[in-house]
């Protein structure tokens, strides 16, 4: 299949696989290029038949309840990023030599001559965050740019659509870069590797490899964390373009070839003229919001991939004083006789919950959810020295119990018993009985919302709804 100018797309038969926020953007973009386009789906319910019917009317094929079969004579499979790679469709297509895309593949395969480049972003915790900062940077350094890719503007719009950009910062997931083979970013970073999403990759070794293909033929800088040696490792096995260079972030004092903290202040020691002697000054930890470890760490990475771009320091300090987090990622609700009460509901996994259970001395936990096959000893065990009590609800809460009594028996555990809506204001007032002033009260479940909540904004918007209540009675 050649570059993806217009005319290779006339006539190809390209099947595209799910109905989902990326299929159906990428269905209609490929009819429109003049692909002959059939869709299958595994579901076949009242919305995938609406959605169905839409695309019908533009004259695309669609096949439901039938994701299995390979349609006769495809000649292109696109994927959405969650179909797993073991799929009996996929299967088929490697037998018969047809190439698998993903959204992203596609997005990067039909960019024109003069596309802007990617700085490009990946890691099992942190993405969103990071990317929002990255264009906040950009923006600042008056570059026009956006955050595409798993948030914000789609991919395929930001490539194909009418505005023209600078530079694109892009979010990336290990799904999508699995089904990216020939992207080839400016830049990227790896903020970090925990255990997730294995039921779809099949073992950590395949998820590292899908995350590590953000590197491949990198052109400026791999930017890694030091703190993780397993990102280095990424980079250390990556195929890159000739000057490339690896360029870790620290919450440390920065090595040369690195960006980290000296005395309240993120420095850069990589983009600078001598980095053995010398290193720029680009912000203050009190510009970083919140100034969190683990989102100073997030700052260190995004100011690396924009330094990378040759953003001057000032526009680093800017930016990161213009972006101001999503909702329910470590978002300070209230203070209530003198506890501080904090939603991190999108801590959906151990790995981010240990980041926010980190951020605070004194904390009353609120934890539980659906576990999605995780484990929680380590993350009770690193962070047991910081919690004055735990209050657990949800389905999976038995896990965090039990680690809990082997690694911090000291720690007065409540255990709600509860899978009801109703829980959340329980363990708010479970909580708050527990505090102490100066203490945190903080939503961190380290499990997936969906054993009670719609997902993991109608968790924190709970949580916030529950604090208020707290306040109005204080």
């Amino acid at each position: 299949m050649g570059s993806g100018q217009v005319t290779d797309w006339q006539g190809k038969n390209v099947t595209v696989a799910g109905l989902g926020v990326s299929g159906i953007p990428a269905a209609k973009m490929l009819h429109g290029l003049g692909a002959k386009v059939t869709v299958v789906n595994d579901g076949d319910d009242a919305r995938a038949r609406a959605q169905a019917a839409e695309l019908e009317a533009l004259g695309i094929t669609v096949r439901l309840g039938d994701g299995a079969t390979l349609p006769e004579g495809t000649e292109l499979v696109v994927t959405a990023p969650g179909w797993k790679p073991d799929k009996p469709l996929f299967t088929a297509a490697r037998d018969a030599g047809v190439d698998i895309w993903g959204d992203v593949e596609l997005a990067w395969r039909l960019r024109g001559p003069d596309a802007a480049p990617w700085l490009a972003v990946t890691g099992t915790n942190g993405k969103t965050t990071t990317v929002q900062m990255l264009a906040e940077i950009l923006k600042a350094a008056g570059l026009r740019t956006a955050a595409v890719g798993n948030i914000g503007v789609s991919l395929l719009d930001a490539v194909l659509g009418e505005e023209q950009y600078d530079v694109l910062a892009v979010e990336l997931s290990s799904y999508q870069l699995h089904w990216a083979p020939s992207l080839r970013a400016h830049s990227a970073a790896v903020l970090n590797l925990a255990p997730d999403h294995l039921d779809w990759h099949g073992s950590m070794e395949a998820y590292a490899a899908d995350k590590g293909r953000i590197y491949e033929g990198n052109r400026v800088a791999c930017v890694y964390n030091v703190a993780d040696k397993a990102t280095e490792d990424l980079v250390r096995e990556a195929d890159v373009e000739e000057g490339c260079r690896a360029i870790g972030f620290t919450l440390g004092a920065p090595a040369p070839s690195q960006l980290g903290v000296v005395d309240g202040i993120l420095v850069d020691r990589a983009f600078v003229e001598n980095r053995q002697k010398s290193a720029q000054e680009l912000a203050e930890v009190s510009d970083v919001n919140p100034p969190a470890p683990h989102n100073i760490a997030n700052a260190l990475a995004a100011a690396a991939l924009a330094r990378a771009f040759g953003v001057p320091p000032k526009a680093v300090r800017d930016g990161l004083r213009a972006f101001t987090p999503d909702a329910h990622r470590i978002a300070h609700v209230a203070d209530v006789a003198g506890v501080s009460y904090v939603d991190d509901s999108k801590a959906t996994n151990t790995h981010a919950a240990e980041a926010s259970l980190a951020a605070y001395e004194s904390i009353v936990w609120i934890a539980g959810g659906l576990a999605k096959g995780a484990v929680f000893e380590e993350l009770v065990t690193k962070s047991a020295g910081h919690l004055r009590a735990a209050v657990l609800m949800g389905a999976d809460r038995g896990l965090i119990r039990e680690a809990l009594a082997r690694h911090a028996p000291e720690v007065p555990v409540v255990d709600l018993d509860r899978t009801d809506t109703g829980a959340m204001l329980a363990a708010v007032q479970e909580a708050q009985r527990l505090a102490r002033p100066g203490d945190t009260v903080l939503l961190a479940p380290a499990c997936a919302s969906m054993d009670m909540f719609a997902n993991y904004n109608q968790r924190g918007d709970a949580f916030a709804e529950a604090v208020r209540e707290l306040g109005a009675g204080a």
